[in-house]
């Protein structure tokens, strides 16, 4: 099989879940992915919750193909516990100020730096730097492949772009879709989504229309002939039980 990155998402703000601001990181790092050739396996909007984010970076941490993209939390606030919680998951608690990381900080704010901006500057161990637009507070990454940003999109996109341009620029390796829409229901077609093997990405989005039941059906995979053959097994069900079929997708 081949080894193909599982990008993660994790957007950190109680501020989000209670309504008090929206979200614009997911859409724009799918875009960013998407137009490079790759795609999100999860997205986590999660609260300020100290065991609620270890988890959650436990559980990308332990997919060893995992590339993640952490927003919010790094800032100077007692809010703001996504450095700590990095350093425990990640370098077993080890941190340090780094010190480029210090010298932008001092830089940007001369005296104004302490006592409390440059706690922003304490970043798990071997930590590398983001750039940071803004106000040159950096961002930070871990093993070429956990990316932790500001909550503020005016800075983590322009984080997000030189992550990806140096360490994910452009996907090698092609995935492969198929798309038909079957006038028939989804039960009628169960017994060939069996037969689909588990690797494959499948879906099923069924539509009622008027009095008619409506099915699209999406293939996709990265060996051509595997999708092709498979795919056949819906052609050959309409034609076997003459269903109209179109090799689309129809809009809802």
């Amino acid at each position: 099989m081949l080894e193909i990155p599982n990008f993660y998402s994790v957007i950190i703000g109680t501020e989000l879940l209670n309504g008090r601001r929206t979200d614009a990181h997911f859409v724009f790092l799918n875009q960013q992915l998407l137009s490079r050739g790759w795609e999100q396996k999860a997205s986590f909007v999660i609260n300020d919750d100290i065991n609620l984010m270890e988890n959650v970076f436990n559980l990308i941490k332990n997919d060893p193909n995992s590339v993640m993209f952490c927003f919010g939390g790094i800032g100077a606030t007692p809010d703001d516990y996504t450095r700590q919680i990095a350093g425990k998951v990640f370098c077993d608690g080890k941190m340090e100020f780094h010190e480029e990381a210090k010298n932008r900080i001092i830089n940007q704010f001369g005296s104004e730096a302490y006592p409390h901006r440059i706690n922003m500057a304490y970043l798990p161990i071997n930590a590398k730097l983001l750039k940071n637009v803004v106000n040159n507070v950096a961002g930070f990454y871990l093993e070429n492949r956990f990316f932790f940003t500001p909550g503020f999109p005016s800075m983590s996109q322009a984080m997000v772009v030189e992550a990806l341009d140096k360490h994910y620029p452009k996907s090698s390796i092609k995935k492969y879709r198929l798309i038909m829409t079957i006038e028939t229901s989804e039960n009628d077609l169960i017994d060939i989504m069996k037969k689909i093997p588990s690797h494959l990405e499948l879906s099923s989005l069924p539509k009622i229309l008027g009095d008619k039941r409506k099915v699209v059906i999406s293939l996709a995979g990265y060996d051509k002939d595997e999708v092709d053959t498979n795919f056949e097994l819906f052609i050959k069900f309409c034609k076997e039980n003459k269903k109209e079929y179109i090799l689309k997708d129809i809009n809802f």
